[in-house]
């Protein structure tokens, strides 16, 4: 009696996974694994995205910008009216736009009050690097009690325009005035019924 039961409950287990007795079970389909997809970075909203000043030579501008301040050329626009340069330092976010007008519009590239501001870890070796290829170093690298003790230095483009040498920002630590989080309230105890004096 025994291997007649077990015989049944093997034909019902085996009908309802769909199978038959003796057959092997087909195993479900596996669905492939969707492919992960990095979200993209959100851009900064507003940017500035670039500065542009006009030089009177693009290529010496370019030179100075590229090799002595360690900015990268992006590319070369050729318009009809002026000619572009686009710098940057590598992984920046912003550009700048060396441009030189080739209409015949009289412009003035000399000596704008125009300030450029970069910030390097090294800003004396900057200032120096800016003295050894030829340019004016008006001021340089050094503490200024106007900015409350910051390292400031100032230098001049090929031509005349204003840079201020600063060093990199210091990471900012957590305010030590910040109070801790508050712990979580504990849940409140679940209500007992008071035991009843009911004997009966």
């Amino acid at each position: 009696m025994k291997p007649i039961i077990a015989t049944s409950l093997l034909a019902l287990a085996l009908a309802a996974c769909g199978g038959e007795p003796g057959q092997p079970v087909a195993a479900a389909p596996v669905e492939p694994a969707a492919a992960v997809t990095a979200a993209p970075t959100a851009q900064k909203d507003p940017l500035l995205s670039a500065v542009g000043i006009g030089v009177s030579d693009l290529a010496k501008s370019t030179d100075f910008y590229v090799n002595v301040m360690g900015m990268e050329k992006i590319r070369t626009y050729e318009i009809d009216y002026m000619n572009e340069v686009l710098l940057r330092y590598p992984d920046g976010e912003s550009y700048l736009v060396l441009m030189h007008w080739i209409d015949g519009s009289k412009r003035n590239y000399k000596d704008n009050p125009v300030k450029l501001v970069t910030r390097t870890k090294d800003p004396v070796a900057l200032a120096a690097k800016i003295k050894a290829a030829g340019f004016e170093v008006t001021r340089d690298p050094q503490p200024s009690d106007q900015v409350g003790g910051a390292m400031v230095g100032f230098a001049k483009d090929p031509d005349g325009y204003l840079l201020e040498l600063l060093p990199l920002r210091q990471p900012v630590a957590p305010s030590a005035a910040m109070p801790p989080a508050a712990a979580p309230a504990p849940a409140a105890a679940p209500s007992v019924p008071p035991p009843s004096n009911d004997n009966g």
